[in-house]
């Protein structure tokens, strides 16, 4: 058995080769639709994994397994259906994916459940200091993650005759995909993935480095959905880049996506707690009028255009600008007051890409309670960000218009007063 979860593809599939190493080896390839997860996913990471599996299900004829239910309880249930002698995986790392696995190969008894790879280039846990503590902080972790290196795309494929079809069970056990609850602004799987990849190195990855900074120009990959799911390993993006400039920034960007997977891995209270515990004594605002100050924020009328320009994409497309997203960020926890974890939700809730370690943990760099060295009183300024990175206000009349419109609010907050508060706050800490 094959069991997918955020490895939706056929090829650089580890587990898939290693569960066809025999070519009359017979192999089910299945998908759990978690209700647990399908309870804290937004409806656009939904309809991104729905249309994920529907194109993996035409890959392979037909013939995946879809059912709904506990991992814990209908991996054993499919495992003893089809007599399997093991189950492949790729290993999950994250708090709540550990736990679901150790229950599952508690449930499989003889038959093993076998980890193969991962979605990272080099999984958590692999790099660490000489002493073997975990870093702390990304530019040392950087550097031994580098020095470490990573293994080339893995060769698998599965030919139609390997297939298990589920019509061939005993038990009718399978579902249908569910329908897409929303619709997305460009395709989910595996082929859309290799053809936006494709497009971005020709086109935008020699002056990434330069380019990904500007939110009107938009030259970054989009490939975090894709990373998400598992549509494409970072091992096939990484055999395409150079040694130039825009090739090395985007590899530290897949550098980062590996650090705070460690992070998450190695203090899993952080998921939704302060890595920091010094932070939990910081004051902040959750009463009657924080909560309509969120409201504002949502919606993007807080009166700040590039704070109000990222929220209004956010909620149209499901995407966000990164440098856009900082600023929105650092505005919610330093000129608001609000817990970053409330901000972190909303952009799970509304984000096709939604990765947990990496949303989060990028909520505490920026409100300073995270690995990061730099200090609490680093504070973006949302005007001069504007000027620095959308100097021509293209991209705020994008999605704002006329900031000068009779119905576009005022600022909700004095920026610079409220920086000072903030600062203040940290102060009494």
């Amino acid at each position: 058995m094959v069991w997918l979860r955020r490895d939706l593809r056929l090829g650089d599939l580890p587990p898939l080769a290693a569960a066809t190493t025999s070519t009359d080896s017979s192999v089910l390839v299945c998908f759990v639709v978690d209700p647990t997860l399908e309870k804290s996913a937004g409806e656009r990471r939904l309809a991104f994994l729905f249309d994920s599996l529907r194109e993996l299900n035409g890959k392979l004829d037909g013939k995946l397994l879809v059912v709904r239910g506990r991992p814990e309880s209908e991996i054993p249930r499919l495992a003893r259906l089809v007599d399997a002698e093991s189950v492949h995986i790729s290993e999950d790392f994250s708090p709540y994916g550990k736990r679901r696995d150790e229950s599952v190969a508690e449930n499989l008894g003889d038959t093993a459940l076998e980890a193969t790879g991962s979605p990272y280039l080099v999984s958590p846990g692999r790099v660490s200091k000489d002493d073997g503590t975990p870093y702390k902080v990304f530019t040392p972790f950087y550097k031994r993650w580098r020095d470490h290196g990573w293994r080339k795309p893995a060769a698998s494929s599965v030919g139609g005759g390997q297939l298990v079809d589920p019509a061939s069970l005993k038990e009718p056990v399978r579902i249908e995909i569910p329908a897409a609850p929303t619709e997305l602004p460009y395709p989910a799987g595996e082929d859309a993935a290799l053809a936006r990849w494709a497009e971005f190195v020709s086109h935008d990855l020699v002056d990434y480095d330069a380019a990904r900074n500007d939110p009107a120009a938009d030259r970054t990959s989009r490939m975090s959905a894709y990373l998400k799911y598992g549509n494409i390993h970072p091992r096939t993006l990484v055999r395409d880049l150079g040694g130039g400039p825009g090739a090395q920034a985007y590899l530290r960007e897949l550098a980062f996506r590996d650090f705070y997977a460690d992070v998450l891995h190695n203090w899993p209270h952080s998921l939704w707690h302060n890595w920091n515990r010094q932070f939990d004594g910081i004051d902040l605002d959750t009463d009657a009028k924080a909560h309509e100050r969120f409201e504002a924020w949502k919606a993007g009328r807080t009166g700040f255009p590039l704070v109000d320009a990222g929220m209004r994409q956010l909620a149209e497309s499901g995407f966000m600008h990164n440098r856009v997203r900082m600023v929105a960020a650092s505005f919610l926890v330093k000129d608001l007051h609000l817990p970053w974890w409330w901000g972190a939700q909303w952009f799970l809730d509304q984000l096709i890409d939604g990765d947990m370690a990496s949303n989060n943990h990028g909520w505490q760099w920026a409100a300073g309670t995270g690995t990061d060295a730099a200090p609490y009183f680093r504070v973006f300024n949302p005007e001069a960000q504007a000027k620095k990175f959308d100097p021509g206000g293209e991209y705020i009349r994008r999605w704002v218009g006329d900031t000068d419109a009779e119905d576009y609010p005022e600022p909700i907050v004095d920026h610079k007063a409220e920086r000072e508060e903030a600062l203040r706050r940290f102060g009494q800490i």
